[in-house]
């Protein structure tokens, strides 16, 4: 073992943390007849060569050796080395190569005595053995005597990802996912193969889908009852095994499932009929896991949500004494997300509030108190039996820090806290402006007239808001509340000038929000939204310029819709400027028709994970309605 380890120069190579000199004292540890060494030896080398994911040259130096350890019985963690091994190969195409000169290893340790080995060389062997043909024959000889279903279901995965990589064979891996999808196979792996078909052979899925998994999953819960995870080789010593057991208690029902959902994309009646039974399922872990796919299928995809959410709503009604603390967390934390689309749940909300006053904020000694989670989620629904609970914590001295920021939610229905929030505005220090914006806003939102004095003390005494941001803040209630362009115009045109472009972009917004009445801006303007300035500066402008002329000129058309097409977070600034031009839109109203259309949230990401943003999009399309109804 470790045959020319010391003629590697390890000195001359680098891994995280500077000089890979310490790496063969970390590969001998993992062959020590002491548990502990061997443990913090596999730490420490996840640290040092993969560290964050990463690959640095010494990690490929110790590649052989790892491999020789992995194929050593006498090394108990071998488990653990495959890991490294996969997690490595898979992190660049240099690593890859390096990796797959261990296919033959992988090969062996799939029929290893150690469950453990088996689980992690069988993904191993997909990824690294260039023969197609002899990877499927040995999943499928694998399949054939593998009794245990939480090895069964891992070598349905690495079936499905074989299928992925569109090896020779891949019509033979889809016959034996299909029949690994049916009788008399157990529910879990029946459940992990329909999540391989659902990703690669849809076509072969069954009619009666959404019936047939809430079945399975039923089954499986029966089955589950008073089993234990696959041993993972040894006591709990080292950082990677003890984070292996703080994962779910039902990690593996959780995986099945989000891998079918991610499978079904676009199927939404599928999705939303499987999550609607999952929402009401007996099953604790079944439960909790639905609410996660929910917000996970709400911040992806619009639509009507509604019954969903509902759904949510009631089980913070109803959830049983011994999981209501745990189901609720998990249900509040959803709904404070979705914002006015968690509406459907505000009774469940604020029956849960009502209930346990204690929740109403959180205290963080020394900083200020925040609203808690439940009261938030109300609030930020737009709900108005927010404001009474609000309205007494105002009358405490000291505010919860994230009070004004939930106004903007309430709207006009917050206007009993107008006099706290003015209170605390006043007394907002010169030097905390961070402090004073969410206040501002509010001040905005609620047309405070009686905040004016210290809106404009802000102005005026503090640098800070006389330049940037926080000055166009100010500006923007200051507008809200007054309309008056000659109080904000100078404020917004030497923001125009600034050196961050952010806060130019800003001041083009709220000179755009100004109209005719920002002429004196309007050269400045199409200087800004010419090409070669950043996209959202860009568009900013020429949004300004269209809102300042009443029209949409040829140049600014294009550049709005060049922003439209290739960078979606400038959809809202530009739907409300079509939205402010009324018949004026008229060029660019296909945009907004379009977007209707769609039905991704436009803050969907590229890797099929959305964004918290809901709101945002939400807005989105309240504009885009508007801009299509105003033809």
């Amino acid at each position: 073992m470790f045959t020319g380890i010391d003629r590697v120069d390890w000195a001359a190579l680098h891994h995280a943390h500077g000089s890979a000199e310490d790496v063969p004292g970390l590969l001998r540890g993992l062959a020590s007849e002491e548990p502990g060494t061997r443990h913090s030896a596999l730490d420490g080398l996840y640290d040092a060569v993969h560290g964050e994911g990463r690959v640095y040259d010494a990690t490929l130096a110790c590649v052989p050796f790892l491999l020789e350890l992995a194929a050593d019985e006498r090394v108990p963690e071998r488990d653990g080395l495959v890991e490294l091994l996969v997690s490595i190969g898979t992190a660049t195409a240099g690593a890859g190569g390096a990796v797959r000169a261990g296919g033959e290893v992988f090969a062996r340790l799939a029929g290893d005595p150690d469950p453990g080995v088996r689980r992690a060389a069988a993904g191993a062997v997909v990824r690294f053995l260039d023969e197609p043909a002899r990877v499927l024959e040995l999943l499928r000889r694998r399949l054939a005597v593998e009794r245990d279903d939480r090895l069964v279901i891992p070598l349905i995965e690495c079936l499905g990802e074989f299928a992925r990589r569109d090896c020779g064979g891949t019509g033979e891996a889809v016959e034996l996912l299909a029949g690994l999808s049916a009788a008399p196979y157990g529910p879990g792996p029946r459940l992990a193969a329909l999540g391989q078909l659902a990703a690669h052979a849809p076509g072969r899925l069954p009619a009666d889908l959404v019936p047939a998994v809430l079945g399975l999953l039923e089954e499986r819960a029966g089955d589950r009852a008073g089993h234990t995870r696959v041993p993972a080789g040894g006591a709990a010593y080292s950082l990677v095994d003890r984070l292996r057991r703080l994962a779910p208690s039902d990690e593996e029902g959780a995986r099945l499932l989000r891998t079918l959902h991610t499978a079904l994309d676009d199927r939404l009646s599928d999705r939303i009929a499987l999550l609607h039974g999952q929402l009401v399922s007996p099953v604790p872990s079944d439960r909790c896991t639905a609410l996660l796919l929910s917000a996970a299928l709400l911040r992806e995809w619009r639509g009507d949500h509604s019954a969903t959410v509902a759904l949510i709503g009631e089980g913070l009604r109803s959830a049983a004494d011994g999981e209501r603390d745990r189901w609720c967390d998990t249900a509040v934390s959803v709904l404070e997300g979705l914002f006015a689309l968690a509406a459907p749940a505000a009774d469940g909300l604020h029956a849960l509030v009502v209930a346990r006053p204690e929740l109403w904020v959180r205290r963080w000694p020394p900083e200020a108190p925040t609203l808690g989670a439940p009261l938030r989620a109300l609030a930020r629904a737009g709900d108005p039996r927010a404001v009474p609970v609000l309205a007494r914590l105002a009358e405490d001295p000291v505010l919860p820090r994230d009070l004004g920021s939930v106004v903007v939610h309430l709207g006009a229905h917050a206007a009993p806290l107008a006099p706290a929030l003015r209170r605390a505005l006043a007394a907002t220090p010169p030097g905390a402006p961070e402090k004073a914006l969410p206040l501002v806003a509010a001040a905005g939102v609620l047309r405070d007239e009686k905040a004016v004095p210290s809106l404009l003390r802000l102005l005026k005494d503090v640098r800070e808001y006389q330049e940037g941001e926080h000055a166009l803040a100010v500006v923007d209630a200051l507008w809200s509340i007054e309309g008056d362009a000659g109080a904000v115009l100078p404020v917004l045109l030497r923001a125009s000038a600034h050196g961050d472009p952010r806060c130019r972009a800003r001041a083009a917004r709220g000179l755009g929000r100004l109209g005719g009445a920002a002429r004196p801006a309007l050269s400045g303007l199409r200087r800004t939204a010419s090409p070669g300035r950043p996209v959202p500066e860009r568009t900013a402008a020429a949004c300004a310029v269209a809102r300042v002329t009443g029209e949409v000129e040829p140049a600014v058309a294009a550049t709005l819709r060049s922003a439209w097409a290739g960078h979606p977070h400038t959809r809202v600034d530009i739907a409300a400027c079509l939205t402010a031009l009324g018949p004026g839109a008229a060029p660019l109203r296909d945009l907004a028709a379009a977007e209707l259309r769609a039905p991704r949230r436009h803050t969907a990401r590229p890797d099929g994970h959305g964004s918290h943003d809901i709101p945002r999009d939400e807005e989105l399309l309240r504009l885009c309605r508007e801009v299509v109804g105003g033809g």
